[in-house]
């Protein structure tokens, strides 16, 4: 099976609940066969199952170091991108409260084409970047979106040295079907011409 991040070789991982996953050789990341992803039906019916409602003062505590990070590095003047906003965008919502101009978009719940023809100061991706098919078109994508100098934040968990796959949580959900260690990250860093990036304890930040 070939990466879907790097076009890499992989080889066979391991096979949990019928559902087989690929460790790539070149970039280090996990990914579930492709044959055994959802359609887009049942995809986006997952994804309407998702709590994300921008009320919940719980799930607002969960993004808030994401948003403080934003708040901390952008001025009000700066543009962003809500990539992936999903039903309940939210971090663009707490954003946009606080005065910031933020555009959003979602392959299912967003699709807004229009805001692929300007591009950002920042963009961020919450809880997305693991749900990617092909994730070397998406982050090829969210580069050209980024201004020079730009910003784009990655929320998600990573795969680290100490986590036994077969029992990891974050792996049960059937969207999710990549998996980024920090040497995928560092991959993603030099294959995509970013200048930078900073693995946070919460999030990862690649800068242009």
């Amino acid at each position: 099976m070939q990466c879907t991040l790097c076009d890499g070789q992989t080889v066979h991982f391991c096979v949990i609940s019928s559902r087989d996953y690929y460790r790539c050789t070149m970039c280090d990341g996990v990914q579930l066969a492709t044959q055994q992803r959802l359609s887009p039906e049942k995809e986006e019916n997952r994804y309407t199952l998702h709590k994300n409602d921008i009320n919940d003062t719980g799930y607002q505590k969960f993004v808030m170091p994401l948003v403080d990070a934003i708040k901390k590095k952008h001025s009000e003047n700066d543009i962003g991108l809500d990539f992936g906003c999903g039903t309940g965008p939210v971090i663009a919502e707490l954003l946009l409260t606080a005065g910031y101009d933020i555009e959003k978009y979602d392959p299912f719940f967003a699709q807004d084409y229009s805001v692929f023809e300007q591009t950002y100061d920042f963009i961020f991706c919450c809880e997305v970047i693991e749900h990617f098919y092909s994730p070397k078109q998406e982050f090829s994508l969210l580069h050209t979106l980024l201004k020079p100098e730009g910003k784009l934040y990655c929320k998600t968990n990573l795969f680290l040295p100490s986590i036994d796959f077969k029992n990891w949580w974050y792996k049960n959900d059937s969207t999710h079907v990549f998996f980024y260690s920090k040497d995928t990250i560092k991959y993603i860093k030099q294959a995509y011409n970013f200048s930078s990036v900073c693995i946070e304890k919460e999030f990862v930040v690649f800068e242009k």
